[in-house]
């Protein structure tokens, strides 16, 4: 009895994978919004009404694309974190921002599914949360141990930040401990830069502008995380 449950789990498990994999492929063909259980069901040579027991709704399977390319990021980031000195929190930086630009040109559907336009009508659960802050969590926690360890050094003659930021910081705060207002909003500043130029890159929108997009994008990491107050002279 038990191997049987055991057999059935597997072949479940293998059947949700083939799911999964002909729904990433139509992300590249019809975009998240085109995602169609009945399409997905005829390439399994499956009845349409067997698919929605594997996944009651489009909804649903986007969710568990969404949750699948989070932890995929997640996984890049945090082995790229893993892989450093702990106290070299500048190449920490630069590592895991060139680990998430590596993933997002490997993995352009996902990356659009989970950073381009909202699919119309579909409303992301709580169950998406924790897996779409993985790689924050890295990001924050490089940030609070350079500030521990006293040596982020922030350049000056930059704006403070707007006395309606107070309530926001704390929030963003509980990511990266003990950080001043003024260090959190760069950080914010710095975090949604990386994705712009990523956006821009994955996007077109730097096609015929930028040739050499390796070398900025590094360029453009530096940059940000000097904004922080890291030393990437040298990293």
């Amino acid at each position: 009895m038990n191997a049987g449950r055991t057999a059935r789990e597997r072949a479940r498990a293998e059947l949700t994978r083939e799911i999964t994999e002909i729904a990433r492929r139509q992300l590249g063909t019809e975009g998240a919004g085109g995602l169609n259980l009945r399409a997905i069901a005829r390439e399994l040579g499956m009845v349409s009404s067997a698919i929605y027991r594997y996944f009651p709704s489009r909804d649903e399977l986007l969710t568990a694309l969404i949750i699948d390319a989070y932890n995929a990021v997640g996984d890049a980031v945090e082995r790229a974190d893993a892989g450093c000195d702990p106290h070299d929190h500048a190449g920490r930086w630069r590592a895991v921002c060139h680990a998430l630009r590596d993933w997002a040109l490997a993995h352009p559907n996902e990356y659009a599914l989970i950073y381009g336009s909202p699919v119309p009508g579909y409303q992301a659960p709580a169950d998406t949360i924790g897996p779409a802050v993985r790689d924050t969590v890295v990001y924050g926690r490089i940030l609070a141990a350079a500030y521990t360890d006293g040596v982020l050094t922030p350049p000056g003659g930059f704006p403070a930040p707007p006395r309606s930021f107070a309530g926001d910081a704390e929030v963003v705060r509980e990511l990266m401990p003990g950080l001043p207002d003024d260090l959190v909003a760069r950080a914010v500043t710095a975090w949604t830069g990386l994705f712009g130029f990523l956006n821009f890159e994955l996007f077109g929108q730097l096609t015929n502008v930028v040739e050499d997009r390796a070398t900025l994008f590094d360029h453009h990491i530096r940059t940000l995380g000097r904004l922080i107050g890291l030393d990437l002279k040298t990293a």
